[in-house]
């Protein structure tokens, strides 16, 4: 037989029966298939390189040119109805998974959370936020500046002179190289001039931060350390007006039973000056021997005094028809008056646990 007398119908892969039986397999096959894994079996055995159908496609090749295009027909739509058939099955498998997994996989989000324990806020930062409030809650405002200072704010607007003691290279960080006129700011003052300079009086102002100076680290010293700074600028403030502010501040943050004292002293942007101690909270004055006080009864806490007229000059405020006061103080030693921590190495060791133990205070 030649092979245009070739009859392809003879070829019994390609058969409308064979073929037709194929199909049905296939379905047959796509439909027990209980899984997006069993289906892909299938798939292989019934759509697959070696399935019945892709065999019967390469028979094709064989046929004499008249014949292939009828046998294309029969084969391409055999074919196209089991991949229409696969799909139409993997659809609802993966349907069937996905709901599956919803219900398998769902997070009760109102168990315990099973987690590591989380970190806790440090104290310095809780302290200063309450300390913020405070004067917030008494009509003042925040203000801020930045770390790495001008020369000039922080010492010259200040009334510090070119030879006072605080400008040696012992006491203040200076920024390379030492002629650039830059520091990291030694005090909060600097904020003083700044405000002074930005608006006009009346001017309440309180300033919490981060302060450097060339201090050995020990149980009571930090070259880091955070102060706030409070000013105040209006007609007719007096020292009885700084004196009741402490006094109030000092109640709201330490308790209304510490007991305060002004005591002389100097301090080049005010004029008169004072610092401000603390009865002892470890022996109360009671104790000769006490380390914290040194037998004195009291430990000094921070400096204040009425604005030198100096100072409201450099920042164009007419002395003759204001008045300020101003203090400065220690945070860190707030925190160790207010919880009794002994020892400064534990605020700045940043170990969790101390930081635990202040739990959730704002």
């Amino acid at each position: 037989m030649s092979t245009k007398d070739y009859d392809p119908v003879e070829v019994a892969v390609l058969s409308e029966d064979a073929l037709t039986g194929y199909v049905a397999q296939a379905l047959e096959a796509f439909a027990a298939a209980g899984s997006l894994e069993t289906l892909k079996q299938a798939r292989l055995e019934h759509a697959g390189d070696k399935s019945p159908l892709a065999l019967a496609n390469r028979e094709i090749g064989a046929l004499p040119p008249a014949a292939k295009a009828d046998a294309g027909k029969r084969v391409g739509k055999a074919r196209g109805q089991v991949s229409k058939a696969l799909a139409a099955r993997q659809k609802e498998l993966e349907a069937e998974r996905d709901a599956r997994v919803l219900v398998e996989e769902s997070v009760d989000v109102t168990l315990p959370a099973d987690r590591r324990p989380a970190g806790a806020r440090h104290p310095i930062s809780t302290i200063s936020e309450r300390i913020g409030d405070i004067f917030v809650s008494m009509g003042w405002e925040i203000a801020e500046g930045p770390e790495v200072e001008a020369d000039w704010f922080n010492f010259d607007a200040l009334n510090f002179g070119p030879d006072h003691p605080a400008r040696q290279m012992q006491d203040t960080f200076f920024v390379e190289p030492v002629d650039s006129g830059l520091v990291l700011r030694t005090h909060t003052s600097p904020v003083q001039a700044r405000t002074m300079l930005d608006r006009r009086p009346p001017i309440y102002v309180v300033v919490p931060g981060r302060v450097y100076r060339t201090d050995e680290l020990d149980a009571t010293h930090t070259p880091v350390f955070t102060q706030v700074e409070g000013l105040a600028v209006d007609k007719g403030l007096t020292m009885a007006h700084l004196k009741g502010t402490l006094d109030h501040f000092v109640k709201s943050l330490l308790g209304r039973e510490v007991t305060t004292r002004l005591r002389p002293n100097f301090f080049p942007f005010t004029e008169p000056s004072a610092e401000l101690d603390l009865r002892c909270f470890v022996c109360d004055g009671r104790k000769d021997d006490c380390r914290t006080c040194k037998g004195t009864g009291w430990i000094e806490w921070l400096g204040c005094g009425m604005v030198n007229p100096n100072v409201l000059r450099a920042a164009g405020i007419d002395p003759d028809v204001y008045t300020g006061f101003a203090f400065g103080a220690g945070i860190e030693r707030a925190l160790m008056f207010r919880n009794g921590v002994e020892d400064m190495h534990d605020m700045v060791e940043g170990d969790v646990r101390f930081s635990l133990h202040y739990g959730m205070e704002a």
